[in-house]
């Protein structure tokens, strides 16, 4: 089973790559996507990591509030969209 977390507040220069990096170790990453303008195809400043659902709890208490390329990032789990 695999849950989807919610990654806020990061860099511009992020990404997916990067967000691999950062939550790997604290647990298996299955997939990160960082959400771009469609338009203009730049980093809106957040994204997604899906982990598997044993991992999801350490990795929002590890990341919530670490920093990352200089900034504090935001993680929780994800919501569907409404």
């Amino acid at each position: 089973m695999a849950i989807t977390l919610y990654v806020g507040n990061l860099p511009w220069g992020t990404n997916n790559e990067d967000l691999t990096e950062a939550f790997s170790r604290y647990g298996e990453v299955l997939e990160s996507r960082i959400i771009t303008d469609r338009q203009t195809g730049r980093s809106r400043g957040f994204g997604f990591v899906e982990v598997k659902d044993e991992d999801a709890e350490g990795m929002i208490e590890a990341m919530n509030g670490a920093e990352l390329g200089g900034r504090v990032i935001t993680v929780n789990e994800a919501r569907p969209r409404e």
